[in-house]
């Protein structure tokens, strides 16, 4: 799989040059042996870059100081013999013996060094005398005027320059190298030795070639290895994060392959003991909830026969309590209305081990939202009368039937009003119904109570309470958010809420018009109008005398 998903990624990197930074990068995100090989190459060839330029100028430099001490040496014994035999020439009174010597010490020279040019300069120009300077191959133009001021300055020492020399039409690295000859009657004379390096050149060309050639060669060779290297280690890394994938997936049967007796080998037995270990809770927990399914269904169904018989019999009572003494008929008043919400707690229940069973079937009719807001309103109006709280509907669309379980959906309904009836703080109540091409929705806000953010989170779980300390007046068994999440989930919808400390609080329910919810809701979780903004203009509409084509469903939303 890994594999494949390589020669996937090299082949759209050929394809398109210009998607290479994003391949590349997501490369580097998800790929361990990619970011590894990278940064092993990366690092290796700065050694190697780092090594061969080193050896590269460490080599030239030393070729360079044999080369111009060779140069340095062959220029002093020249000079040196050269200088002897001025130095033990006997002139005479004859006025050719010094030109006569002067040629005789230039051919010396000539023959005594391996020098590609020389040259001599006479030091006193303005001395009269029958000999003259000379050039032998090496022109007075390659000899720079610092050279000629060292060389003047200096008379027992030898000064060098580095230049370029023009041999057959082509510059060459060389060397000029300049020292004082004493010449009998005619003084100093600045004798030059042109030394040519291109052997030195082609070597050191030579040198850095080869260090090219062998850096580069031992890059791939690093490569290659550490390919080699990489892949054996993280091959098994690579399988055990598939494995961990697929477990984590629902796969418990998946395990890792284990070979050998390494620390690899090591990490496969741990995780597969550890995917053992998991597999045996999941099913342990597994048949503990069916466990605790079948025995809250059990219980709740055993229960109810019972149930009915006390219901009846403080049905009965309640309704004979005017006969009774007060203390009598307020508890018989208290023990029907326990009674009852015994019962409503049981019907949850029941309702509760059903969605845990994945038992529960939609029974789907065309049925328009805004109507079933209507009569849900309708029902509730008397509990909110009695609660000081006003229901008003706003309703601008949701006429047209939609697929849909009208009693889960009623069931819905119910709940959050009669919530916000319980928490509003007997202020107006606002239930909202729209529609747009995706989905029908209803809202209920209340101005109540309100919650904070992380109270607002668990609103869904099962017996939780934002406040334990206040007691339900009204009645409810903790189940009911939970329950109409879990109707509104089976219709392939959401029920979302927004809540905040002393302003209230919002629940959207949303149903799509197909099989999935697959555009954004129709009614805003975060409401934008404020309880002043609403006025007289929510005040429930009689969809009974609105036009009829409004809920055929071919008509107009």
């Amino acid at each position: 799989m890994a594999a494949t998903t390589a020669t996937t990624t090299a082949i759209a990197v050929l394809r398109d040059w210009r998607g290479w930074p994003d391949v590349l990068g997501a490369l580097w995100r998800r790929s361990l042996r990619f970011r590894t090989l990278t940064i092993t190459l990366l690092l290796t060839s700065t050694a190697i870059l780092i090594t061969c330029v080193t050896m590269a100028l460490v080599i030239q430099s030393d070729l360079f100081e044999s080369r111009k001490n060779e140069a340095l040496e062959d220029a002093r014994r020249a000079v040196d013999q050269a200088q002897t035999t001025l130095d033990s020439a006997a002139l005479g009174d004859s006025p050719s013996a010094l030109p006569e010597l002067w040629e005789s010490v230039q051919e010396e020279l000539g023959r005594l060094s391996t020098a590609e040019g020389i040259a001599g300069v006479r030091v006193q120009q303005d001395v009269e005398i029958s000999i003259s300077g000379f050039t032998a191959g090496l022109s007075a133009n390659n000899i720079s005027t610092a050279l000629h001021n060292r060389v003047q300055e200096f008379d027992d020492r030898q000064a060098w320059q580095s230049v370029s020399l023009d041999i057959g039409g082509r510059g060459v690295p060389g060397v000029i190298v300049g020292q004082q000859l004493q010449v009998p009657e005619a003084g100093p004379f600045e004798i030059y030795f042109a030394y040519d390096f291109a052997d030195a050149d082609n070597t050191l060309t030579f040198v850095q070639r080869t260090l090219w050639i062998a850096g580069i060669g031992l890059v791939a060779i690093v490569a290659a290895i550490s390919f080699v290297v990489l892949r054996t280690v993280s091959t098994p890394i690579v399988e055990a994060a598939e494995t961990s994938a697929r477990l984590a997936s629902g796969d418990l049967a998946v395990r890792i392959d284990v070979h050998g007796e390494d620390e690899i080998a090591t990490l496969g037995r741990s995780f597969n003991a550890m995917a053992d270990s998991i597999e045996a809770q999941i099913k342990e927990l597994g048949e503990l909830s069916l466990v605790q399914q079948r025995f809250v269904s059990d219980v709740s169904h055993e229960l109810r026969t019972p149930l009915t018989t006390i219901r009846l019999a403080a049905d009965m009572l309640n309704d004979q309590r005017a006969e009774f003494d007060p203390t009598t008929a307020r508890t018989t008043e208290l023990l029907h209305t326990q009674v009852q919400r015994f019962e409503t707690l049981l019907s949850d229940l029941l309702e509760i081990s059903r969605y845990d069973a994945g038992s529960v079937q939609l029974e789907l009719e065309a049925t328009s939202l805004a109507h079933l807001a209507e009569d849900v309103i309708e029902q509730m109006k008397p509990l909110a009368d009695g609660r000081g709280s006003e229901l008003r509907l706003v309703a601008p669309g949701g006429y047209s039937p939609v697929d849909m379980d009208p009693r889960r959906v009623r069931r819905v309904l119910r709940n959050l009003i009669g919530n916000a009836i319980e928490h509003g703080e007997g202020r107006p109540i606002v239930v909202t119904v729209d529609s747009n091409q995706h989905a029908v929705a209803a809202g209920v806000r209340d101005f109540g109570l309100g919650m904070d953010p992380a109270d607002a989170e668990r609103v869904f779980d099962r017996f939780w309470r934002a406040d334990p300390s206040r007691q339900r007046t009204i009645g409810g068994t903790g189940l009911g958010l939970s329950i109409a999440l879990g109707d509104a989930t089976l219709h392939g919808g959401t029920l979302a809420v927004w809540s905040e400390l002393g302003v209230g609080t919002h629940f959207v329910l949303t149903l799509p018009r197909g099989e999935e919810l697959d555009g954004p809701s129709p009614i805003m979780v975060e409401p934008q109008e404020a309880l002043s903004d609403i006025g007289d203009a929510t005040q429930p509409i009689q969809l009974a005398d609105l036009p009829a084509e409004l809920f055929d469903p071919r008509g107009l939303e």
